[in-house]
């Protein structure tokens, strides 16, 4: 590979494997080094609104997520306080066709999958399983950046190096040492079920958010409907580092088996035979993006609370961006790749510190209790659902 139109990119989750099919759709060739040998499931259900969708379906991915992605017809709001919905917020074809983009609910292995399958098909990018990044080291020409499989290390020049490694960022690590993942005291809990396992009304096309007194939980469907997502998050302790650890079923069903928890959010709990969960982390807002020619993306720069449903999009927003502003140093009279790394955090920053604000307020709603639950719930009412769904304009709009 030529040097001078290489970029390395560290990490192949979602925000990596995207940010290798913009660069490559800017002319650019690509590798992508994974640590892991073969790409796993990791997680369950993403919500990918217009503002990441948009950015997948211009990339070519929409044939591929067809089949597996699901539109659904709304997002009913539920208040564990009433039992039963207090607003729901329509979505369905009219709303994608409005936003220009689909809302998708989908798997996130089938998203995974469809874009390996997109860059397996781009002579452009080369990705290797089994190999991760361990060092880097700036010179004339660009970076050396070196990669390892097993006790062979590989050292290549590249114009520039992406760190799409995760909130446990190796290349973060590597080159801000102080900046650590902060726990946010919260536990997700997720697990999926098999659509037919409940009752019509429970396994409609739509996303259900149960709002109770410090916890929340939602369930949308996923694999095309096959499968329903449930995702509990609840306060706890438990600081694991990681994705995902065995869940303890009678653990997570004893926390919604009181009171004001209705019957049916208990149902939903009790349908899942196996959970998995993790401890929330998330990265303080203001830190490091850029130093030379490397850039973070996605949850290795701005890890954040999953309550606006916004972590995958703004990884996605975050490839597309960076692609963009390193597409103009391939101009005679454009910026250096390091000018380039930095307007791409100079235009991302703002952008995302607004959405890992609202994603902590909305998590503060959602575990509201007593008369504030009561307040909430009134509020919510009287908004009504299209100043509801208008409030959410900002993220949804979002283009490249």
């Amino acid at each position: 590979m030529a040097a001078s139109r290489t970029i390395f990119v560290a990490g192949a989750g979602i925000g990596g494997l995207t940010a290798a099919l913009a660069l490559a759709a800017k002319g650019f060739r690509v590798v992508v080094l994974e640590k892991a040998a073969r790409l796993e499931e990791a997680g369950a259900g993403l919500q990918l609104s217009p503002n990441a969708s948009r950015v997948l379906v211009d990339l070519g991915l929409k044939p591929r997520l067809a089949a597996r992605a699901v539109i659904p017809e709304a997002v009913s709001i539920m208040s564990a306080r009433l039992g039963r919905e207090i607003a729901r917020l329509p979505l369905g074809e009219e709303a994608s066709s409005r936003a220009g983009a689909p809302y998708w609910v989908v798997h996130r292995a089938d998203l995974q999958a469809a874009l390996v399958a997109q860059i397996n098909d781009n002579p452009d990018i080369e990705l290797r399983l089994g190999c991760q990044f361990e060092d880097l080291a700036p010179h004339a020409r660009g970076l050396t950046v070196v990669g390892r499989s097993g006790t062979m290390r590989q050292p290549e020049v590249a114009l520039a190096l992406v760190g799409a490694d995760g909130i446990w960022s190796t290349v973060r690590h590597h080159l801000f040492p102080q900046a650590q993942p902060q726990f946010s005291g919260l536990i997700a809990w997720r697990g999926t079920l098999e659509a037919t396992q409940l009752p019509r009304e429970h396994a409609a096309r739509r996303v259900q958010l149960w709002m109770g007194p410090n916890a929340h939980l939602v369930a949308y469907p996923i694999s095309g409907g096959r499968q329903i997502n449930v995702v509990a998050v609840v306060p706890g302790t438990w600081n694991r580092p990681g994705w995902s650890a065995p869940g303890e079923v009678s653990e997570i069903k004893t926390t919604f088996a009181s009171s004001p928890w209705p019957s049916a959010a208990r149902m939903l709990i009790g349908a899942v035979d196996e959970w998995r969960k993790w401890a929330l982390f998330t990265m303080p807002s203001g830190g490091e993006w850029t130093d030379g020619t490397v850039a973070l993306l996605g949850d290795a720069a701005h890890a954040m609370l999953p309550f606006a449903a916004q972590g995958a999009g703004m990884a996605i927003e975050d490839a597309a961006v960076l692609a963009n502003c390193l597409a103009e140093t391939q101009n005679e009279r454009g910026p250096t790749i390091a000018v380039a790394m930095q307007r791409y955090a100079r235009l991302r920053r703002p952008r995302v510190s607004r959405v890992q604000r609202a994603a902590r307020q909305q998590g503060r709603i959602y575990h509201l209790a007593g008369p504030a639950a009561y307040a909430r719930d009134l509020a919510i009412r009287a908004l009504g659902a299209k100043r509801m769904l208008a409030r959410q304009d900002w993220i949804y709009d979002w283009r490249a």
